[in-house]
């Protein structure tokens, strides 16, 4: 299925042309201001911000200014924001054909695409420059670049193209522990580098977990998602090899980081839980169960 303006849901495309329905409802002020709330993805954005919040107190050795923490997370709201709207920008033709992401607000002729495009550069400028103004330009330049890599890398190259899609492209989503990082210290060595490989290693096995429950409607919009194209024992079996290595990039930051009992006994625990969680056929199939855990790990 092909929408206006799209050769198919395999070639994405940053053209900002319409696929508002041709009889488009009329939107209220709240239904639309609701629709660019919704370009931003508030719930990845969340996830996004606490890894970076912990990462500036292990950065600052203790509590850094309220002001600074602020800051940084205002920059990186909008930073990823941004990102997320161009996200939906590309993606609206597979959107259409996805149970899950059908009622996104380009979907339903919320807002045209070329708004939409406007909205998502307008609010990437705003974060650049408020990183730039409020905390350095090291933040500011790390916080942007995450964005080109979502957009270009992973967004028009591999989401479509191959099933490491989520393994590459989510270094995109390890970013700001770099940018909580360089916000305290304006700079960076081995430790964030660390905290960077640690969310790296998280992203796959948290997301195969999820898209295990979406895998017909990636197969629906031709998407290779691994747990679309695989079968569910090879995508367990990465799942628990990611997580075996992220169990043990946790403990390497410990070690170099003098993190303290709390820290280790934490990691190892949550960690080897995350990790060795054997998950049954029938449990797979139910949906991912393992996201709930996944999730605590992160910002532990």
């Amino acid at each position: 299925m092909a929408w206006p303006g799209r050769s198919d849901p395999a070639t994405p495309s940053l053209h900002p042309v319409s696929t508002s329905p041709t009889n488009a409802k009329v939107f209220s002020v709240g239904e639309r201001l609701a629709g660019y709330l919704a370009l931003t993805k508030p719930r990845i954005i969340e996830l996004l911000l606490v890894t970076t919040v912990p990462t500036m107190f292990v950065a600052q050795g203790g509590v850094p200014s309220v002001w600074l923490m602020a800051a940084t997370v205002i920059g990186g709201t909008l930073a990823a924001g941004g990102a997320n709207a161009v996200n939906m920008v590309v993606d609206r033709d597979i959107d259409g054909l996805m149970e899950r992401t059908m009622h996104r607000p380009l979907v339903q002729g919320v807002m045209s695409p070329r708004a939409a495009l406007t909205f998502a550069v307008c609010i990437e400028v705003a974060a650049f420059t408020w990183l730039l103004a409020t905390v350095n330009l090291l933040s500011a330049v790390l916080a942007v670049s995450a964005t080109f890599f979502y957009v270009f890398v992973y967004t028009l190259w591999l989401k479509r193209t191959t099933t490491q899609n989520i393994v590459i492209g989510g270094a995109a989503g390890a970013v700001p522990v770099l940018v909580g990082w360089s916000a305290v210290t304006n700079t960076l060595g081995w430790a964030p580098v660390v905290l960077f490989l640690i969310v790296f290693f998280w992203t796959p096995p948290h997301f195969w977990a999820l898209a295990i429950r979406y895998r017909d409607d990636y197969s629906a919009a031709s998407v290779p998602m691994l747990p679309s194209v695989a079968t569910l024992a090879e995508t367990a079996r990465r799942i628990i090899f990611y997580s075996v290595v992220l169990v043990g990039l946790t403990l390497v930051f410990a070690s170099g980081a003098g993190m303290g009992p709390v820290y280790v006994g934490s990691a190892l625990v949550l960690g080897l839980l995350f990790g060795l969680w054997r998950w049954p056929s029938d449990a797979i199939r139910r949906s991912g169960r393992p996201c709930d855990s996944s999730l605590t790990r992160s910002p532990t």
